[in-house]
């Protein structure tokens, strides 16, 4: 990878968007990449647990203006139904990066120093827990762009956060910094700075990665199911996802470890 570094000891895998010289702003190839990455990870054995983070001064100043800019490329396109047929399948073929993030096994933990705006809202939206530092800030910046966010942010973020918090982000565009965004409950904890972020988020991510991996995927997919679906629908999916899943070497493992006072270990 080459617009991304990615680093993996003892069940975690760092990603880190490496594109530092401008911003981390996401062109093609960083879109391309990402996915690749989150759907490469949601069925590594090896990783229980990732950590998204940024490198250089910002997590990311979002969608690179050149990726934008190369809608114009369909001018050439003379029928208007065709034009506008490429159009939807280049805003959908921008929206599978992020919705691999949405649908990895994994669960994944978004660490923001900084920018994050735009698509990066778009991103860690999608990811399971959000830490930040004090400076950063986040922004729906495509209002000002005369646009409606279109990869994900109007979907998942309500969902995150008080639907009329979402929609004041969304119709001022307007940064929100690290303790508000703390505040409005957009990120689990902020920090100080970078280094004592990572220092926690990495804390939380053995924590996770401590735990049987079976157990983990599926409470990220019982988490994500109660989302977009009833309370009853929630459960009715948890009692046949656990007559398949509840009798495992895990469980085994988990009850005589507690028996002997132990951590559990638990195969990848």
């Amino acid at each position: 990878m080459k617009y991304f570094l990615v680093e993996k000891q003892a069940g975690i895998t760092h990603v880190k968007i490496n594109r530092p010289e401008k911003a981390n702003a996401l062109h093609q190839q960083c879109w391309e990449e990402m996915q690749a990455i989150f759907e490469e990870l949601s069925d590594d054995e090896a990783t229980r647990v990732i950590i998204l983070s940024g490198e250089g001064k910002h997590f990311t100043a979002g969608i690179d203006l050149s990726l934008l800019m190369s809608v114009q490329s369909l001018q050439a396109v003379s029928c208007e139904g065709r034009k506008r047929e490429k159009l939807r399948a280049m805003i959908k073929d921008l929206q599978a990066p992020i919705k691999a993030i949405d649908h990895c096994r994994k669960p994944v933990i978004a660490a923001i120093h900084n920018a994050c705006v735009g698509a990066g809202v778009d991103i860690i939206s999608a990811c399971d827990m959000r830490y930040c530092t004090q400076d950063a800030y986040f922004s729906i910046k495509e209002i000002d762009m005369g646009m409606v966010a279109d990869l994900g942010t109007l979907q998942r973020l309500p969902k995150v956060i008080a639907p009329g918090f979402a929609a004041e982000m969304a119709f001022t565009g307007r940064k929100v910094f690290g303790r508000e965004a703390e505040a409005k409950g957009m990120v689990n904890h902020c920090y100080e700075n970078k280094e004592a972020m990572m220092e926690k988020v990495t804390e939380i991510a053995r924590l996770i990665a401590s735990k049987s991996p079976l157990s983990i995927r599926g409470t990220k997919e019982m988490l994500q199911y109660t989302r977009d679906h009833s309370v009853e629908e929630g459960l009715n999916y948890m009692a046949i996802w656990n007559a398949s899943m509840l009798l495992s070497n895990d469980l085994l493992e988990a009850f005589q470890a507690s028996i002997e006072k132990r951590k559990g270990h638990f195969d990848d």
